[in-house]
C-alpha cells in the first residue's frame, strides 16, 4: 500500500493581509502531480481544511477543484478529518453521499468508530480517523463523562479500535492533536488554554502508522510511526527555515516500509532577513525571488523614514518590520518585550500582576481558561 498524507492546508488563509488563495492552488496542483507520479493508492488529509469556521468562497472552489481531479480524475480514495480550524458541521455535510465515491470526510467523533477499508496485494489496511474534537465535544459525542483533556479523549478513541483489532490486519490513524515532543511554530492556535492540550505517544501503540496533523512543522514524533505531514505552506515568519512538504508512506504485508518526505515549492518563499537600511537596499535582489513574502529586521539605530516605502521599492512583499534596537531602553526589554511569543495566559497573568500587585491564583486561572475556552468556540462556529 502506498499512499500519501498530507496536513493543515488552511485554505483560506490570509497571511499580513495577503490572500494567500493562489499560492495555494500553486502547491495543491503539485500535490495532484506528485500523486499521479508516485502511484499513490490513497490521499490522507488530517484536518485544517479551511483556515475557519467559514471559509470564504475561493477557498471552497479550490477544495472542490482538487478533490475532484483527485477522486474523480485519478480515482483514488481521499480520507480527510476536521481539524480545530474546521466546522465540523460544515465540513462533514453529504458525507455518507461522498463516501460512495470514495471521498470519506470524518468531522464527528464516533462511540462505535468503522474503519475505512483500503485494499491492496497484502489484503486490507484499516484506517480510522479522529477529528479533533476539545473535551466537552467529546463527551458528548462519544457519550462518556470521563473525559477531562485531550489525553483522555484520544486514548479513550483509541481504545475503542482495538475491540474490533484483527491479528495481522494492518491499522493507520488519521487524527488532529497536539503530541507530545512535538516541535510547535507561530501559526498554530493553542488547543487549549492554561489546560493539558498534549497528547502522549503512547496512546497510538497497535497502529502500524499515525497520520497527525495541527504542528505546521514535518517532523517524526516517538518511535518512528508517528508522523505530521506539516502544513502546505509557511504561514507564519517563524516557518522560514521549514521544508514544507507531503509525506509518502509505502507499507508492505508487515506495516510500515518506508517514510519519505517529498517537498512542495512555493510560488513565493517566506524569509527573514536583517541589515541597516543602507546595506539591504544596497544588495542586488534575485528576481527569482522576487515573490517571497519578507520580514525585515532594520539594525539601524538612528530614526528611518518610510523604511516600508523604500523597502517595498526593491521587494514588494515585505510585509513585516522589526527594529530591535527601538526597544532596547525600554521596560518592554525581555519577557514583555517579547509579547509576541507569549501565550495568551501568560500575557493575561503578566497583566494581572501589573494591575493588582498579585499573582494569578489556579482557581483564577481555571476561570479564565474556561472563559476563553468558551469564545474560541463561539468564534469558531460563527466564522471570526
Amino acid at each position: 500500500m502506498r499512499f500519501i498524507h498530507t496536513a493543515d492546508w488552511h485554505l483560506g488563509r490570509i497571511f499580513h493581509g495577503v490572500h494567500l488563495t493562489d499560492d495555494q492552488a500553486y502547491v495543491l496542483d503539485q500535490l495532484v502531480d506528485l500523486v499521479r507520479e508516485t502511484g499513490a493508492e490513497a490521499l490522507l488529509v488530517s484536518g485544517d481544511i479551511y483556515d475557519r469556521a467559514v471559509p470564504p468562497p475561493e477557498a471552497i472552489n479550490l477544495l472542490d477543484d482538487v478533490i475532484s481531479r483527485l477522486v474523480l480524475g485519478l480515482e483514488i480514495p481521499v480520507i480527510l478529518i476536521a481539524g480545530n480550524h474546521d466546522s465540523p458541521s460544515r465540513l462533514g455535510f453529504g458525507s455518507r453521499l461522498l463516501a460512495v465515491q470514495r471521498l470519506h470526510v470524518i468531522s464527528l467523533l464516533s462511540p462505535h468508530p468503522e474503519p475505512i477499508i483500503l485494499e491492496d496485494r497484502h489484503g486490507p489496511v484499516q484506517v480510522y480517523a479522529f477529528p479533533y474534537a476539545e473535551p466537552a465535544v467529546a463527551r458528548e459525542q462519544l457519550q462518556t463523562e470521563d473525559l477531562h483533556d485531550h489525553q483522555a479523549a484520544m486514548h479513550y478513541c483509541c481504545n475503542l479500535t482495538r475491540g474490533s483489532q484483527s491479528p495481522g490486519i494492518r491499522k493507520v490513524l488519521l487524527a488532529h492533536a497536539f503530541v507530545s515532543g512535538g516541535e510547535e511554530s507561530e501559526s498554530e492556535r493553542p488547543l487549549s488554554v492554561g489546560g493539558a492540550g498534549s497528547v502522549e505517544a503512547g496512546c497510538f501503540d497497535g497502529f502500524h502508522y499515525v497520520a497527525l496533523g495541527h504542528l505546521h512543522r514535518p517532523q517524526a514524533i516517538g518511535p518512528g510511526h508517528i508522523h505530521y505531514a506539516g502544513s502546505l505552506l509557511k504561514y507564519s515568519f517563524s516557518e522560514a527555515e521549514h521544508i514544507k512538504s507531503v509525506t509518502l508512506v509505502d507499507m508492505d504485508a508487515d506495516g510500515v516500509q518506508k517514510v519519505e518526505r517529498l517537498p512542495l515549492t512555493p510560488r513565493g518563499d517566506v524569509r527573514c532577513i536583517a541589515g541597516t537600511l543602507q546595506e539591504i537596499l544596497g544588495t542586488e535582489p534575485d528576481p527569482e525571488r522576487s515573490r517571497d513574502f519578507l520580514k525585515v529586521t532594520l539594525l539601524d539605530r538612528e530614526p528611518v523614514l518610510d523604511a516600508m516605502g523604500k523597502l517595498r521599492m526593491v521587494y514588494p512583499n515585505v510585509l513585516q518590520i522589526e527594529r530591535p534596537h527601538l526597544f532596547e531602553a525600554g521596560e518592554i526589554k525581555g519577557s514583555a518585550g517579547d509579547h509576541r511569543h507569549l501565550s495568551d495566559i501568560d500575557l493575561f497573568r503578566a497583566f494581572f500582576h501589573q494591575v493588582t500587585g498579585q499573582e494569578l491564583t489556579a482557581e483564577q486561572t481555571e476561570a479564565y481558561a474556561s472563559i476563553v475556552e468558551q469564545l474560541r468556540q463561539q468564534e469558531r462556529e460563527a466564522g471570526l
